[in-house]
């Protein structure tokens, strides 16, 4: 059984993918959600041409330029007929000609098939062109795998560190989140708008997964934040993947707040603590309370110390 290495991951946590199948023969599942009525979306103007799309499964960032649309993330695959149609009515039937995963998961990655086989550039961390390819269990289901996905609705256009492409008359840089949400996110910048499309990394309404199973870890999170607090200014309007936009501020606040989590839940793993105990030492017992039930993120943040502090556990 074929391992999918991630070149650019070299950690321990690597060798708990063992349980990953790679039959690349295997059906992508269509979506997680099935029965469902049409989605309703809404969208927020970010700058003259720049739009967040809510209601897709995840928040999509469009952008609009002379030669066609361009997409960060594509919502679940449910989804992905109405919302390309919501846009093609939104943006004057001009084409999607490229889309950006920031990660993995379904959400984000609901429109690659059709996009991909129309020929547009899919855009993508090479650790998440890799999950892509393989069975990756879902974060909370790990007994259910999504993917492998086509060859075609795979990123064409990957990287490892950073890189930059115009989109006409638009420049747009991205970079990598080192192992934060998954260990393949990525943002978009769309920097002469101030306009950062930050990706699963960073969530405004909800307890954000930690998806250590896939390279996700609380440390990562903290950094990533970091790094993004760093790109920014005053004025930026960060779309994360979840939720409304954030400003610099906030974004900043949610860097520290993970930060303090981090550190607490360090010492829990040094006391010897199982992830239950940890999670009734409340580590978060101070932040978002609007957010909900913080104990299922309290829990896989703490898995996910395992691969970086105890790797042979």
């Amino acid at each position: 059984m074929p391992i999918a290495l991630h070149l650019s991951t070299m950690t321990h946590s690597i060798d708990r993918r063992s349980f990953i199948g790679a039959g690349l023969c295997a059906a992508a599942l269509p979506s997680l959600a099935f029965g469902r009525a049409a989605p309703a979306f809404s969208s927020t103007k970010l700058h003259d041409d720049i739009w967040l799309i809510a209601g897709a499964g995840a928040n999509v960032v469009a952008v609009k330029s002379r030669d066609g649309v361009a997409l960060v993330d594509g919502g679940l695959a449910a989804n992905s007929d109405a919302l390309l149609s919501y846009i093609a009515s939104e943006f004057s039937s001009r084409p999607v000609n490229t889309l950006f995963n920031t990660h993995w998961h379904p959400e984000q990655t609901g429109s690659n098939a059709r996009l991909g086989s129309a020929g547009a550039k899919i855009v993508a961390h090479e650790n998440t062109r890799l999950w892509l390819r393989t069975q990756a269990p879902l974060p909370q289901q790990p007994e259910q795998l999504y993917g492998p996905l086509p060859v075609n609705a795979c990123p064409n256009d990957t990287f490892y560190t950073k890189g930059s492409i115009t989109l006409a008359d638009k420049r747009v840089d991205y970079g990598y989140l080192l192992q934060a949400h998954t260990d393949g996110d990525m943002y978009a910048f769309f920097r002469d708008a101030n306009v950062l499309a930050a990706g699963g990394a960073v969530s405004s309404d909800r307890w954000p997964l930690v998806d250590w199973q896939t390279g996700g870890w609380i440390g990562g999170m903290a950094n990533g934040l970091k790094s993004l607090v760093g790109l920014t200014d005053a004025g930026t309007k960060i779309a994360p993947a979840d939720g409304p936009v954030l400003t610099r501020a906030e974004l900043q606040a949610q860097a520290e707040m993970y930060a303090t989590i981090f550190g607490r839940l360090q010492k829990s793993l040094r006391q010897g603590l199982s992830p239950q105990e940890a999670v009734e030492l409340k580590p978060t017992k101070e932040f978002k309370p609007e957010w909900g039930n913080p104990d299922p993120f309290v829990e896989m943040a703490f898995k996910s110390l395992w691969g970086h502090f105890t790797p042979d556990a």
